[in-house]
């Protein structure tokens, strides 16, 4: 008797112009299909389709259909959820925008995952091949453990030249505007070092010298990730990250993270106005420090990726034209940015609300690139406009030699360097057509 099959699908969203986003290559894989099929009970065979690389197999002849939805995905989500019902499949919706908006979603599918699927998808999986199909499963996590994920199922794809591997789930800090707390409440899940160090070793013998450590704050417990960076060490792998920007703060662990081969950390750092950080709940961060604590990081040989968001209480259209400037001073290697927006289910969109500041109210069309609440100091219209007029300061060619080819670190680290160049460049050729870039 041969096993029936699950087809799991990551959906790539549309652009700006209605157009599924695709790539030739996708650096950065998820992990959530892989650690999905690794937690598939036997009798099943499963499936892997990232969408933004290859097509969705609308003939597919799996008995269920996982999908997982991210961002804003959400609207590509629906869509092939939509059209595996009409062909009669058995649909079930994940991720996080699921999530935060489980009844929104049971609209579209058999059952909702909510949260973490450690202990809730080996159920649904059972209950599904039983006939006893629940609309929602949620169970909270106690414990972050799990099977080594089908990475082997993914190397036939085009992706780039490392893998993910995750050390922790959940953040401690409490920013409003963040999916994370919202769904985790400050709550910070660590795996076992051991178990941690298993993954990374299958990444290796699978013959990639580098890794994506994923974590939304691995530095928030200093033992943990001193411990941790000292295993990883003995591998000799190359491997980046992201954590919050007072990490700079300690230069003996940053010294430790170096060298064991983290060679970039990414940075959430919201906006320069300190009146925009305590709006959003982030009133430990320091903008006035950041230069000196990016300067910091960088003596360690570790270079900086960050995100930052424009539209807060504190941002006016001068802040957004000096967040261009701060980029190119501080040669940010990868900077992106979003407009802050209030997805529902998160504090912010709650505060919005409550001010009856929500311009756009169909939440289906929120992409982050468009502004969809009446900002403090300019009009929705207004900040749109700013956006991009910073997205296309960022991503000028002088904007992107000087953050680049003109640093001290293309001496240090051609190869990286040369790499975060031609990451501008696909970038500022994606703004130049109206698309954000977002995927990569």
């Amino acid at each position: 008797m041969s096993n029936k099959k699950i087809l799991l699908i990551q959906p790539t969203p549309y652009d700006q112009h209605g157009v599924l986003v695709k790539k030739n290559k996708l650096y950065f894989v998820g992990l959530a299909l892989p650690l999905l099929a690794a937690l598939t009970p036997e009798g099943f065979d499963v499936e892997i389709c990232y969408e933004t690389i290859e097509d969705v197999p609308f003939d597919t002849d799996a008995d269920l259909i996982g999908i997982s939805s991210m961002g804003h995905a959400v609207m590509r989500t629906i869509a092939i959820a939509q059209e595996f019902k009409k062909r009669g499949k058995t649909v079930v919706l994940g991720g996080y925008m699921v999530s935060l908006m489980p009844e929104e979603a049971q609209k579209y599918c058999d059952s909702v995952m909510i949260g973490d699927s450690e202990e809730t998808w080996p159920q649904m999986v059972r209950d599904f091949e039983n006939g006893n199909l629940q609309k929602v499963y949620k169970k909270k996590l106690e414990k972050l453990t799990y099977p080594i994920p089908k990475y082997e199922l993914i190397l036939n794809k085009k992706i780039g030249n490392f893998l993910p591997v995750q050390a922790g789930r959940g953040c401690p800090k409490t920013c409003s505007f963040c999916s994370i707390y919202c769904l985790y409440k400050g709550q910070y899940l660590k795996r076992d070092i051991d178990e941690v160090i298993r993954d990374i070793k299958k990444i290796k013998s699978l013959g990639f010298r580098q890794f994506l450590l994923l974590d939304d704050n691995i530095f928030s417990d200093r033992d943990y990730a001193i411990k941790l960076c000292a295993e990883i060490k003995k591998l000799k792998m190359y491997w980046m990250t992201q954590c919050s920007i007072d990490i700079a703060k300690d230069e003996e662990l940053l010294d430790t993270i170096a060298k064991s081969g983290c060679y970039m950390l990414s940075f959430g750092l919201e906006s320069i106005s300190k009146e925009s950080l305590i709006g959003m709940h982030k009133a430990w961060a320091k903008p006035e420090n950041y230069s000196e604590q990016i300067n910091i990081i960088r003596k360690h040989g570790i270079d900086i990726s960050t995100e930052m968001v424009v539209g807060a209480e504190g941002d006016t259209l001068e802040s957004i034209k000096a967040t261009a400037k701060f980029v190119a001073d501080n040669h940010i290697a990868v900077p992106r940015f979003y407009i802050l927006t209030p997805i529902p289910g998160t504090e912010y969109y709650d505060e919005m609300k409550k001010a009856d500041r929500i311009y756009n109210t169909d939440m289906y069309s929120y992409n982050a690139c468009e502004a969809v609440h009446y900002p403090k100091n300019m009009t929705p219209q207004e900040l749109t406009k700013a956006y991009w007029d910073l997205y296309n300061e960022v991503y000028s060619i002088k904007s992107i030699l000087k953050r680049t080819i003109f640093t001290t670190a293309f001496l240090k680290r051609p190869y990286n360097v040369t790499f975060y160049f031609l990451v501008n460049l696909f970038y500022r050729k994606q703004i130049k057509k109206g698309i954000v870039p977002n995927i990569i």
